[in-house]
């Protein structure tokens, strides 16, 4: 009974922590990963404001149909901000979008016909409703102004930028675990405690294992948003006319128009890059790329419009990947789906961290040095002869 209890306790452990790791990573990609929420009430009564859901990248699940709760990132609402709606129809121009609580829909306003390419996670469902956590919301934003307070006050402290945004938030996590194990003097605490613990304290206490996994967690946190956050969708905003202009994005109609497309790296360690039309018309050459730290590259992207004059939205995919691996077998599962190199690299980075950290300071339990552990034995003697005279 003990043995499950323990177990259940640390499964719960890793649960809040992996819960903690989601939303910073969420905040720092700027999308939702595991866990979102609304901050409006334009989803009640499914979501209230400050209600949370578990959010599934739109990569990882099936087609869009009527009736997903979809997040994306919109034109008009919010100032162009994500949005949360459910999807109510689908057409030859895209999806048109409502929350639950609105009369009318998005796209009886401002807002256009959301495309594929704007979807960047759904909402789970079970049953057809939406697993909804109650003020989730509160959490993260408290979260997110917390890390918005550290990243700003290291960048102040060092006088660089590169501890801004979400490759700042890779360095802080790299960074405060190997604060963490330098300072924290684990590997003598273990020595002692293997030393001179007895079987009873050796149960209590936080086991090193974990929290070796919990800073691997961290870590490959910031690994995701190194390589994530950087990257994502560019739109183009695309005009089919009758006459020619200056402007690469006004194109006269049936015709081509060549676009730069830079792609720096501000970071430590070199990634590779790859560049992917999700829209017709859009062409990019080239559509890999390997670009070093503190580098940029270009690659040249074509937009090609239709005979028939109007206004176009086209859509190219970046997808960026720490260069840790050979290039060809980064490619080899780029090419199996966009986030199996992301899972690789982060089950390297956090399995070789987790792997060290156990070489050098074992295992068995951290614990917290209480008073009664300070008293020198002489004293712990007197007060034990004093209680049985007594």
């Amino acid at each position: 009974m003990e043995n499950a209890q323990t177990a259940l306790v640390r499964a719960l452990e890793l649960v809040v922590l992996l819960a903690v790791v989601s939303l910073l990573a969420g905040q720092a990609l700027g999308y939702p990963v595991l866990l979102g929420f609304v901050e409006t009430g334009s989803m009640a009564p499914t979501m209230e404001p400050g209600d949370g859901f578990v959010a599934v990248p739109a990569d990882l699940v099936g087609p869009v149909e009527e009736g997903d709760v979809v997040v994306f990132r919109a034109q008009e609402l919010h100032g162009g901000d994500l949005t949360t709606h459910r999807v109510v129809e689908e057409t030859d121009r895209g999806y048109v979008t409502r929350g639950d609580a609105n009369p009318f829909t998005d796209q009886g306003g401002s807002e256009p016909p959301v495309q594929d390419a704007q979807v960047v996670a759904q909402a789970l469902q079970v049953g057809g409703e939406v697993v909804v956590i109650p003020e989730l919301g509160t959490a993260v934003l408290a979260v997110q102004g917390a890390v918005s307070v550290v990243q700003r006050h290291v960048a102040a402290l060092f006088g660089s930028r590169a501890f801004l945004g979400p490759q700042g938030l890779a360095y802080l996590f790299f960074g405060a675990t190997m604060v963490y194990y330098v300072l924290g003097e684990l590997r003598e605490e273990n020595r002692e405690r293997r030393s001179r613990e007895t079987s009873r304290n050796r149960e209590t206490g936080t086991d090193v294992r974990l929290i070796a996994a919990g800073f691997a967690l961290l870590l490959v946190a910031g690994a995701t948003a190194a390589m994530v956050g950087p990257a994502g969708t560019q739109e183009y905003g695309v005009v089919s006319a009758e006459f020619e202009s200056d402007r690469p994005t006004v194109i006269p109609a049936g015709e081509s128009s060549d676009v730069a497309y830079p792609v720096g790296n501000g970071g430590l360690v070199p990634v590779d890059v790859f560049l992917e039309p999700r829209s017709d018309g859009v062409a990019v050459e080239p559509g890999e790329l390997s670009v070093g730290p503190g580098s940029t590259a270009d690659a040249t992207v074509t937009l090609s419009v239709p005979p028939e004059t109007g206004y176009y939205r086209m859509f190219l995919t970046e997808h960026r990947y720490l260069a840790v691996l050979p290039t060809p077998v980064t490619r080899g599962l780029y090419q199996l789906h966009p986030w199996a190199p992301v899972v690789v690299i982060d089950s390297l980075l956090g399995g070789l961290f987790y792997a060290v950290s156990i070489a050098l300071v074992g295992t068995g339990r951290v614990r917290t040095r209480s008073r009664g552990r300070d008293i020198s034995p002489t004293t712990r003697l007197k007060r034990t002869l004093r209680d049985r005279n007594s």
